[in-house]
């Protein structure tokens, strides 16, 4: 799969079989600072992909006479461009396979312009930390950790404030579900979770939590903070017992190796 370079600003392709929501699409994206182009089916989403200078594909699951996801899944076979599915109508299924098989993200109408675009943002700039990814040279040290943090590989995890931010201070976009469930692995470095371990870590977050909602942000935290997330390096996958997190973690200026 390719991941074509974008010009600046990034270029967004709206997918969307209404006119008004796609207007409304249009403006919320120009407001943003990108450059938003819109169609309204399965064709001409393929015509304007074949310029390849879209940055990210934003596509309506529920198209009148097409099938949003098997439009996904047309994309996904030759670009690794990222792909946010949205929709009106859809269920917990209906999230869960469209991020398993193809989605980068998921949001329900209504949404909040404002998350939107932090959405978006947060696709375009992970994309290009892996389309960009080249031998680097020497990091700078590490600053001190605070008390009440950690650090793995890119990441810091600020306990306290509740957030975490890759080398250059950039906060990557949690939501309370994601950081409770990666909260839980960290404080349990080296220790395997069962699902029933997690939800009870996690109630007090997500409150319609339940077990296979633990796999759907297993999945999502992956794509957020692994180099590969088909090949994890922190978030492990004991079979038939839980998770794991491993790797090389910092508490608060000590380090601890976990177990490979």
């Amino acid at each position: 799969m390719r991941l074509t370079p974008t010009p600046y600003p990034p270029r967004i392709l709206i997918v969307d079989d209404e006119q008004d929501m796609r207007d409304l699409l249009i403006d919320l994206i120009e407001s943003g600072g990108f450059r938003a182009q819109a169609v309204a089916d399965g064709t001409e989403m393929q015509r304007a992909l074949a310029a390849g200078d879209h940055a990210l594909v934003a596509l309506d699951l529920r198209l009148r006479r097409e099938v949003g996801l098997a439009l996904a899944r047309a994309v996904r076979q030759d670009s690794a461009i990222p792909i946010m599915i949205l929709t009106g109508k859809g269920d917990e299924t209906d999230r869960i396979l469209s991020l398993e098989l193809v989605a980068d993200d998921f949001l329900m109408k209504p949404f909040n312009p404002r998350e939107l675009l932090a959405r978006v943002r947060a696709l375009i700039r992970r994309a290009g930390e892996r389309g960009g990814a080249t031998e680097a040279a020497p990091a700078a040290p590490e600053p001190a950790l605070a008390p009440e943090s950690a650090r793995f590989g890119p990441w810091t995890m600020d306990f306290a404030a509740r957030t975490l931010c890759d080398r250059d201070a950039r906060p990557c976009a949690l939501t309370p579900g994601e950081y409770a469930l990666l909260e839980a692995l960290v404080a349990n470095a080296n220790r395997v979770l069962s699902r029933d371990q997690l939800l009870e870590h996690m109630r007090g977050e997500h409150t319609e939590v339940f077990d296979r909602s633990i796999d759907v942000l297993i999945l999502r935290l992956r794509r957020k903070i692994e180099a590969n997330p088909g090949q994890p390096g922190f978030i492990r996958t004991e079979r038939g017992m839980g998770y794991v997190f491993r790797g090389v973690l910092e508490r608060g200026g000590a380090r601890a190796d976990a177990k490979p």
